[in-house]
């Protein structure tokens, strides 16, 4: 790539240019719930284009909750225990529709690299995709400011949802700010704080991000994991195991970004935003979720950079921000300036690279320190290693006196050099022990907490602590963590049943009853890389 790709420019539709938008081949024209059109600019963009936009000129300030809610006008009633066939259905369909209507988006996207796709809004507060938004959030999930729960909204869901698209579609809908909430950092004693937002604000995201989704995931590089559709972290530690062990890599970056969330410039971002989408109103939505501020103790404050980590909109966010300031610069890096081989694996902001010379590995990370800068980003000291890793690496340490290779961690695993009974190189994996006592302190505090519980309901309870943490920890070597982790939490039930009162000593037979009967015994769920990695997603190398 010939300059900095992070430059503003614009881009254009490549061929014949002397009409003006066309229609994608195959789609009906005037669909009611996506469009039909190729949404890229042209000499016309489509900006008051019939069924497509609305007026760019929208009211100064409107109240974001003008509406009678039609929920209230009735009375008090729960939810229904199952959904009626006619909701059902109307999922069902809807979530076709919207799949058909993005596939279209998705195939103008990578038909027209670079092109700008300058009408997009109407994608967003389409019914169908706003129905398929909400039905993908959690049901119960913390409220925001507004204290609006899903149950709540989805006591009158269609009325409420036409109400928000009309909303939105009049430029009327005006983002709250998001209630700030602190969460225990995994394996230390920090708070992290993460932002809460209002249930309709979380919607619209929701929706925003399946349409960007699909004009940005055909572009994207293929050593990307994190928030994006089908890739999954498990992906990604597959892809860098096969790199170590298939590459002549002898140095790793294990690299980790200070804050990233919290320090990201929000100017650059919109910028990044603006090269791939055209649409102005999109922006707009953008730049307001940005500009929503926090909520904490009853004191707003308005956020000058960063985004709220815990929104919908800010892992893809995240994946566009790095995707100008790093994926595309290493890519031009390891192209022009690298001699030997390099790989990269990311996962939002956390990411390794590895490489087969030192001298270059030395050299990327210093002009990388420079390249994050110029974007107000930084590497965390402490967190950020530079170190020697692979087949030949046991013995220049043994040669030069040092004793073990040194290991990094990755995606809640340590790695480490080993050999298998024949002698090959291999890459070993197994869980963080920071990781698993922390998870075996919250699983203590909340036995404390269920003391006096019923038996089974305790049991049941962690049985599914059990299975989810094999279901990610289970991988094809780390079989002695998950089996540790099982007994410990076998251990700590024994425990707090011999406390429920001064009699209350549970022999060891009756506890193993108990064991057997509730708690599943632990599985590898994930085999080796090498059968992960012979799926390639999206017809690009994982490491590349």
């Amino acid at each position: 790539m010939d300059g900095d790709p992070t430059a503003s420019k614009t881009l254009r539709m490549h061929g014949n240019t002397s009409h003006a938008n066309r229609e994608i081949p195959g789609s009906p024209a005037g669909a009611e719930s996506g469009g039909a059109q190729r949404e890229v600019q042209g000499p016309t963009p489509l900006m008051h284009e019939a069924g497509k936009s609305d007026s760019p000129i929208v009211p100064k300030k409107v109240a974001n909750k003008g509406r009678k809610r039609v929920a209230e006008s009735l009375e008090e009633r729960g939810l229904a225990e199952r959904n009626s066939p006619q909701a059902t259905t109307l999922r069902t369909q809807g979530r076709a529709r919207v799949h058909e209507v993005l596939g279209r988006v998705r195939q103008a996207a990578e038909g027209q690299k670079g092109a700008r796709f300058t009408a997009l809004l109407h994608h967003v507060y389409a019914i169908d995709t706003l129905r398929a938004a909400f039905y993908s959030l959690k049901r119960d999930a913390a409220p925001g400011v507004d204290g609006e729960t899903w149950a709540d909204y989805g006591r009158d869901v269609e009325a409420n949802l036409a109400e928000l698209s009309d909303r939105v579609r009049r430029g009327a809908y005006r983002p709250q700010p998001v209630r700030r909430a602190y969460v225990p950092k995994q394996g230390g004693q920090q708070q992290r704080p993460i932002g809460v937002a209002a249930l309709e604000d979380k919607i619209v995201q929701r929706a925003t991000v399946s349409v960007l989704n699909a004009v940005y995931e055909p572009e994207f590089a293929g050593f990307s994991y994190g928030a994006r559709p089908g890739r999954s972290a498990h992906q990604a530690l597959a892809a860098l195991d096969r790199g170590l062990m298939t590459k002549p890599i002898n140095w790793v970056l294990d690299a980790d970004l200070r804050n990233f969330f919290g320090s990201l410039s929000q100017e650059h971002l919109v910028r990044f935003v603006e090269h791939r989408i055209g649409d102005k109103r999109v922006v707009r939505l953008i730049r307001r979720w940005l500009a929503a501020g926090v909520l904490e103790d009853g004191t707003w404050t308005r956020s000058e950079v960063g985004t709220e980590q815990g929104g919908s909109i800010s892992p893809l966010l995240a994946n566009v921000y790095l995707h100008y300031v790093l994926d595309l610069w290493a890519q031009r890096w390891r192209k022009t300036e690298a001699q030997g081989e390099v790989i990269i694996v990311r996962y939002l902001d956390d990411f390794i690279v590895g490489f087969q010379v030192q001298a270059e590995a030395e050299q990327f990370l210093m002009v990388l320190r420079e390249r994050l800068e110029q974007y107000g980003l930084s590497l965390h000291p402490d967190k950020t290693r530079l170190l020697e890793f692979g087949r030949h690496a046991a013995q220049h340490q043994r040669e030069r006196g040092q004793g073990k290779p040194g290991t990094f961690q990755f995606l809640g695993f340590v790695h480490s050099c080993g050999r298998t009974r024949k002698g090959w190189f291999t890459v070993r994996r197994h869980t963080r022990g920071d990781r698993l006592r922390a998870k075996l302190k919250e699983v203590k505090a909340e036995l404390r907490r269920r003391w006096h519980d019923p038996i089974p309901k305790v049991g049941h309870w962690l049985a599914a602590v059990v299975r989810g943490h094999c279901q990610y920890y289970g991988i094809a070597g780390n079989a002695w963590a998950i089996r540790r982790f099982r007994e410990e939490v076998n251990r700590l039930w024994h425990r707090a049943l011999g406390r429920r009162s001064q009699k209350g000593r549970v022999k060891r037979e009756r506890m193993q009853r108990l064991i057997e009967r509730y708690i599943p015994r632990v599985r590898i769920v994930h085999p080796w890389p090498s059968v992960t990695f012979a799926v390639m997603t999206q017809s690009k190398s994982p490491v590349r």
